[in-house]
């Protein structure tokens, strides 16, 4: 049986969240609490197996409560957000410091989406029960989060000049994954950089701007027709796929879901292989499923190099896990390798061209 404590200052919506989670027969919620110093409390006494935690709270925020648990009493919590009225930017702070999914509150009974969201709040939390946090969390000198994960030996990336877009796929864990890596790439990287984070709907505007803010790598919302550009990374919208086309395009597509999603890695990195063939980076990260699997076995066939987090390192390993499986992966790298390797990369990009000018 897995124990659930819910975390809102709302009786009204702790009773709503409760009925629907104690609804599953694997579900049992052992407490309710309003703010976030019951929550580190019922932390403490009651050891919940995961948390579903609210933002906007009295006396102690949903953000410094995530932080003091993931300090203290490390928990797997959901962000369970009402609101898209400046919360989506909060929900990531959250995600910074340790929680590991957000989701929108579930709509009420009646509502044409209230069964597929609490299907997927329901799904949320029970899979992110058997995630084994640890206390790896703690306050940096200047204020952000630093994690002690080892740091996997260094790689050596056959070189592959010409290389002209990256495309990254994530999903559970996926947006702390991403800021970690674009925090490593310089704010003039010369590839363009193309990302398909799994994401609730309505919290990719405040995604943009979290990942944007706390990695200075220009980040923006891809739009339908716009041309790749250097130093940027543009991430899709939702419910549309994103891909490209000739010559350095990029696609928006209300096609129908792969893998029941959209957007969808798989169709981002299939798209990517039509077009630049081994021209390209495809890198598959965190995440709960399949998708992009495939789709990046069919960009090494193009001669792509192609990349897979490493297990320690994810979240959840379904969708890097099933690439290695798939022998799709060149490498299986940690954050901080796949960073070190898109740097390297690029040099190798830029002293082709100079050798190109020169001759």
């Amino acid at each position: 049986m897995i124990k659930a404590l819910v975390v809102d200052d709302s009786t009204v919506v702790s009773e709503f969240l409760t009925h629907i989670l104690d609804s599953d027969p694997e579900i049992q919620v052992i407490g309710a609490v309003h703010n976030g110093e019951e929550a580190l409390e019922a932390v403490k006494t009651k050891k919940p197996d995961v948390i579903t935690m609210d933002i906007r709270m009295p006396r102690m925020n949903g953000l410094e409560a995530t932080r003091l648990i993931m300090e203290t009493y490390p928990t797997p919590i959901v962000i369970v957000s009402g609101s898209f009225d400046g919360e989506e930017a909060a929900s990531f702070r959250a995600i910074e410091a340790g929680a590991l999914a957000v989701l929108p509150r579930p709509v009420g009974i009646g509502h044409p989406d209230h069964e597929s969201m609490t299907q997927e709040l329901v799904r949320t939390v029970k899979l992110m029960s058997e995630v084994k946090v640890v206390k790896r969390w703690a306050r940096s000198p200047n204020g952000g989060i630093i994690r002690s994960v080892p740091l996997q030996p260094e790689v050596t990336i056959e070189p592959l000049p010409g290389i002209k877009l990256v495309a990254i796929g994530a999903s559970t864990g996926g947006p702390l994954v991403l800021q970690e890596i674009l925090s490593d790439l310089p704010s003039d990287y010369p590839i363009p950089v193309l990302i398909v984070q799994h994401i609730a709907a309505g919290f990719v505007g405040g995604f943009v701007e979290w990942l944007g803010h706390s990695t200075g790598y220009p980040v923006r919302v891809a739009r339908h027709g716009e041309r790749l550009q250097p130093g940027q990374a543009a991430i899709a919208p939702d419910e549309f796929h994103l891909g490209v086309s000739a010559p350095d395009q990029i696609v928006l597509s209300r096609a129908l879901p792969e893998n029941g999603l959209r957007p969808s890695v798989s169709f981002l990195f299939r798209s990517v292989a039509q077009v630049f063939g081994g021209s390209a980076v495809g890198v598959l990260l965190t995440g709960m499923g399949k998708d992009g699997a495939y789709e990046l076995g069919l960009m090494k066939k193009k001669g792509a190099i192609t990349i897979a987090q490493d297990e320690a390192s994810s979240v959840v390993h379904g969708m890097p896990g099933e690439a290695v499986n798939l022998e799709a992966a060149t490498y299986v790298l940690s954050p901080q390798r796949i960073a070190s390797a898109l740097r390297r990369l690029a040099d190798q990009n830029l002293e082709v061209l100079a050798r190109q000018k020169s001759g």
